[in-house]
């Protein structure tokens, strides 16, 4: 006879909006943080503003996040306001893809 299994769509829920759900999310972040401000870009002799975008990384996180708005979410960002030229470059400067690498390199083994 075959087990047969029945999720509690609310108990899921619920465990995906816990406490200890958003801190490990929160975690997660740090992590990738970490590793994003270790690999940025600090900037030539002309830069009026060495280290401004390794120094612009932030965390935060929230119990309802997601497409659905059911799960805690941290997200991982960083606020200088060319942050996204560096992270996806323009005609003329290459395209770092410092918080693509973070992710990627953030999640192994933490």
């Amino acid at each position: 006879m075959a087990a047969r299994f029945k999720p509690n769509r609310k108990g899921i829920g619920e465990m995906l909006r816990m406490p200890g759900m958003q801190a490990e999310m929160l975690r997660r972040a740090e992590v990738i943080k970490s590793v994003a401000q270790a690999t940025s870009p600090v900037g030539g002799a002309g830069d009026p503003h060495p280290g401004h975008y390794a120094s612009s990384w932030e965390t935060d996180s929230a119990a309802r996040g997601g497409r659905r708005r059911d799960r805690a979410v941290a997200y991982v960002r960083n606020t200088a306001h060319y942050a996204r030229w560096v992270e996806y470059g323009t005609e003329r400067v290459p395209a770092h893809h410092v918080l693509l690498r973070a992710a990627q390199m953030g999640g192994r083994n933490q």
